[in-house]
């Protein structure tokens, strides 16, 4: 078996590889893109961290290859859709970098309220300046924490250590939950206009891109610190500029951007902003960690078939696993749906199999649809095998039935989901034998394709709505590659569900919503 290493990796990871009996493992990091394509067809397995871009491009030339590892937590820099149609499992490690992380954030913390970096900076160009740099305590300050996943746990944790008060916001992990852990739940505006320092620990998404922006920032209190060991694009950078700028915010501390490396970049001009280069992870313990967990990994599914912490695949065997693949993808974007479409903290999630879905592994089936579910909250951190630990945490029940007579479709999966703000249902059945098509939302019947990027509305049944939607598409040149209709009379209501050859911006929203007769307007990325 023949292991290519394409990123820098831990040498002990390496050496594991290497004592493998009938393991070939070749370590080039240096591979250009065209270099890159050639040489991956010869090998049966390849372990990146996230500078190689594995792209359809590239696994159209992998002809042997059978497992992708990544030695960390991000996967952007992988085609898991082109990686999942060729049959090649994904894997990350997740539980890798979780401290590393979390003590990198008090870190910085504690440097941008004391103006270490700074003072060091002065101190080294030969001056004294006590008084230019006196800091602060942090001692009995606010911390508010945005996103409460293991990173920011640990974050709580550490900081009711330095005796600090905690409150964190999470739309999507019940408040009692958050109570359990000795963290006081907020809204986000309550967070934001209390807090002393805001921190994120949040995947970036859709609902997270952007999310302080200068809207976030007109609410804060005056004098915070902002804190971004999360990713690049949660805190809009040049929004953050202009409040720092204005004397509302005080200072950032800033180890992500949203282009890195950053050039010339107005942030990294200001005093009161310390950054460092994407160093989130970068601990000899962390990198260690995942170097033996990847190895570990790509060692257990090469020679026994076990698939561990795999983003594309549940840990079943490879001839159940192809004939249950299309039921796999139908449960996981009918969860990805369902909460895109939800509001609130999940609660309940109900699952009816029936027909030939019935027969199929169920409980495989009900992690996938949950993994559909935490997907658009966690992003890369959830695989089939720590979901359930995820539903656990947040405290979602989960219940399921079968029933082997079929009625409207020879198989279907119901999902019905309860939040702390509402509930919706969607159902969906596999036409011919792999094309997943979703046949409901709540009352409403269609048949809508579960890929690309969706568009939900819902509006009242009247001449000429349609074609204003198509209309205002058109001028922001957005092409529509599919439309499906649906209708519940009594209610003189209509469902109309699009697919569109890109995604729709928030401003297009906006416009949509302002349409006559139009009530919601709801964007899906299902990839």
């Amino acid at each position: 078996m023949k292991i290519l290493v394409s990123d820098n990796l831990s040498e002990s990871g390496i050496e594991k590889l290497v004592k493998v009996p009938g393991f070939e493992v070749q370590v080039s990091t240096a591979l250009t893109s065209e270099e890159f394509k050639r040489v991956i067809r010869d090998f049966d397995a390849l372990i990146i961290r996230s500078a190689t871009k594995v792209t359809a491009e590239v696994l159209e030339n992998a002809e042997k290859l059978k497992v992708i590892g990544r030695a960390g937590i991000g996967l952007d820099n992988v085609d898991i859709e082109a990686a999942s149609k060729r049959g090649i499992v994904v894997m990350n490690t997740p539980e890798g970098n979780v401290i590393t992380t979390a003590e990198h954030t008090i870190a910085m913390m504690l440097s941008l309220t004391r103006n270490i970096p700074q003072a060091t900076c002065s101190l080294k160009n030969n001056a004294w300046e006590k008084k230019r740099f006196k800091g602060k305590e942090v001692y009995n300050k606010m911390l508010g924490i945005i996103g409460v996943g293991r990173i920011g746990r640990v974050v709580a944790e550490r900081a009711r250590g330095l005796k600090m008060q905690v409150m964190a916001y999470d739309p999507f992990i019940n408040p009692e939950v958050i109570e359990t852990l000795g963290i006081r739940g907020a809204t986000l505006d309550e967070l934001l206009s209390r807090a002393d320092y805001i921190t994120v620990h949040t995947p970036l998404t859709p609902d997270t891109r952007s999310l302080l922006n200068k809207k976030a920032f007109e609410k804060v209190k005056k004098g915070v610190f902002i804190i971004n060991c999360a990713r690049g694009g949660i805190v809009e950078e040049n929004d953050l500029y202009e409040a720092i700028k204005q004397g509302i915010v005080a200072g950032a501390a800033l180890d992500v951007f949203v282009k890195e490396p950053p050039t010339d970049h107005p942030l990294l001009s200001l005093d009161q902003v310390i950054a460092t280069p994407h160093l989130g992870a970068s601990t000899a313990e962390a990198q260690e960690n995942v170097a033996l967990a990847v190895a570990d990994q790509i060692t257990d599914f090469l020679t026994r078939g076990t698939i561990r912490n795999a983003v594309n695949a549940p840990n079943i065997d490879g001839t159940v696993l192809a004939k249950l693949r299309p039921y796999l993808t139908l449960a996981e974007q009918l969860g990805r749906v369902l909460t895109q479409i939800t509001k609130g903290a999940i609660q309940r999630v109900s699952v009816d199999f029936v027909g030939d879905a019935a027969a199929q592994e169920t409980q495989t089936l009900t992690t996938a649809i949950l993994k559909g579910m935490l997907t658009p909250i966690l992003g890369d951190m959830v695989n089939f095998v720590n979901v359930p630990i995820h539903a656990k945490e947040r405290d979602i029940k989960v219940t399921t039935s079968v029933r082997s007579e079929a009625e409207d479709f020879t198989n279907l999966i119901s999902i019905h989901v309860n939040t702390s703000e509402g509930e919706n249902l969607v159902a969906g059945t596999i036409v011919g034998k792999k094309q997943p098509r979703m046949v409901r939302i709540n009352d409403f019947r269609l048949e809508a394709p579960l890929e690309g990027h969706l568009l939900l509305i819902f509006n009242i049944d009247t001449p000429g709505t349609i074609g204003a939607i198509g209309t205002c598409l058109g001028q922001n040149h957005i092409n529509i590659s599919l439309m499906n209709v649906g209708q519940v009379l009594e209610r003189g209501q209509n469902i109309i569900f699009l697919r569109t050859d890109t995604p729709v911006p928030a401003n297009v929203i906006e416009q949509l919503l302002a349409l006559d007769n139009v009530d919601l307007v709801q964007a899906i990325e299902l990839g």
